[in-house]
């Protein structure tokens, strides 16, 4: 694998309402949430196996392909940045960054390298997603701005366990 390519679990499907979590006890993906209608993921979304977030999950990630895929699918994915944020739940604040990645067998999104080659609309459709989604869940998602992919590649080597 490239450099800044990295094993993907995907969880919840692009367009998708529902919001699906991996049970490691049960080794099986659990029904989380429903979104409200209208309400639905933008991209993929999945976790970085082996890594561990500041909130004590694995890193979350948000998948561009051309298709969605399915829950518990591997996806080889190039990384391309994050978004910056801090979330705050109960009074509690931590660091809560959310990776962005393109699928390695994309064809529509195959030139996407950094964050910035991916459309201002779309960056601010992504932020504006995970706000509402945190708001519902009745946490603050606060984004502080967008990292390029060398420094997204450096927070996955860092939370890796």
């Amino acid at each position: 694998m490239a450099k800044n390519v990295i094993d993907v679990v995907i969880e919840t499907p692009k367009g998708d309402r529902n919001k699906y979590a991996y049970d490691k006890k049960l080794k099986a993906f659990r029904l989380k949430k429903i979104l409200p209608a209208g309400a639905v993921f933008p991209f993929d979304f999945g976790f970085i196996p082996d890594t561990k977030g500041e909130d004590g999950d694995p890193v979350d990630i948000l998948v561009i392909m051309d298709e969605p895929a399915y829950p518990g699918c591997i996806v080889e994915t190039r990384i391309i940045g994050a978004l910056r944020a801090k979330q705050t739940e109960e009074s509690v604040t931590e660091q809560n960054d959310r990776i962005i990645g393109v699928a390695v067998t994309s064809q529509l999104f195959k030139d996407l390298e950094e964050i910035n080659d991916l459309n201002e609309s779309v960056r601010n459709e992504i932020s504006h997603f995970f706000i509402s989604y945190n708001e519902q869940a009745g946490k603050k998602f606060n984004p502080e701005g967008w990292a390029g992919a060398d420094e997204a590649l450096k927070r996955i080597k860092k939370q890796r366990k």
